[in-house]
């Protein structure tokens, strides 16, 4: 019966793949939040953004609420992390995962921001500035409570707050994600599922638009395992309401426990290709445990982008 479910499970995510030849019609433009889709972590991005089956850490709030679940219930967890994103933006978010007594379950609070420098404000009459400035920046922030039903299954579900604000413009909106796990037992073998943004329309101005609500399914697998070394698989499929369907493949291979090496790549990007990056953890108290990681993504025409994460664990 194990067999027979990991066997679905695996074909269940091929076949989609197929879409990828189709000659669909690609909504590009048309959605507004797309600070949403900016990965969050440097260990998921250095695996080339197939981290939905991983999804073990503080990070899964952004993953995969189902996530936090697997988190140990006598520890809590604190995720920074940090993007230089191009055009010289900056993309910061900080996740906590933590368990109340009594009460089956993980609970999980974050905040994350697309945010730009101030610029010198111009206009049609004064075209070399009127000695103002102005920003913009986007920001949402969430609640997570996720829970483990069986030894193998679990679910999650996060509800978020939206604001994206532009010189002395605002709006906010509410968006809901949903996410499962599930653990086939063999060969480490996960499977996981999150849908992300589902919500309600923004208006900015006088204009509404959708924000983009992604699908995405993939599976995660121990390839190779000793005394000292491991190194896991992963994939994952994910369908944007505003572009093509995107294939996800990456592979994280740990020595010791204490320094791990990810590599992964991003098919049918626009922008995103080969990814890689570095990882180390060490202690930082008698009872607490860190890790830094580092990860780098070819943003092809765009140049590069360049992460930094800092989690502890306590």
């Amino acid at each position: 019966m194990k067999k027979m479910i990991a066997v679905v499970g695996v074909a269940g995510l091929l076949i989609p793949a197929a879409a990828f030849s189709a000659n669909i019609f690609e909504k590009v433009g048309t959605f507004d939040g797309q600070f949403l889709k900016i990965e969050v972590g440097a260990r998921g991005s250095a695996m080339g953004g197939a981290f939905v089956a991983v999804a073990d850490d503080a990070t899964a709030l952004f993953w995969n609420a189902a996530g936090i679940a697997r988190i140990d219930a006598d520890k809590s967890e604190l995720s920074l992390n940090h993007a230089n994103w191009p055009a010289d933006l900056s993309f910061d978010q900080v996740g906590y995962v933590f368990h109340v007594k009594k009460i089956p379950g993980a609970f999980g609070v974050h905040a994350r921001a697309l945010s730009m420098q101030p610029m010198e404000e111009t206009t049609a009459y004064q075209p070399y500035g009127t000695g103002r400035t102005f920003d913009a920046g986007m920001m949402a922030a969430g609640l997570t409570y996720a829970r483990s039903f069986t030894d193998k299954f679990s679910a999650g579900v996060t509800a978020n707050f939206i604001h994206e604000g532009l010189a002395d413009l605002s709006q906010q909106s509410f968006a809901l994600d949903i996410g499962t796990l599930y653990d086939v037992g063999t060969a480490g073998m996960k499977i996981g599922m999150a849908i992300s943004n589902i919500g309600s329309q923004i208006k900015f101005i006088d204009r509404e638009a959708r924000i983009p609500s992604i699908f995405r399914v993939g599976t995660s697998a121990t390839l190779m395992q000793s005394a000292d070394q491991k190194l896991t698989g992963s994939f994952e499929f994910s369908h944007p309401p505003d572009n093509a369907e995107r294939l996800n493949m990456g592979a994280e291979y740990s020595f010791r426990k204490y320094v791990f090496l990810r590599g992964g790549y991003n098919f049918n990007y626009d922008s995103e290709g080969v990814a890689g990056g570095v990882g180390f953890h060490f202690p930082v108290s008698v009872a607490g445990m860190a890790d830094l990681d580092y990860a780098y993504t070819d943003m092809k025409d765009l140049g590069s982008a360049h992460r930094f994460s800092l989690r502890f664990q306590f």
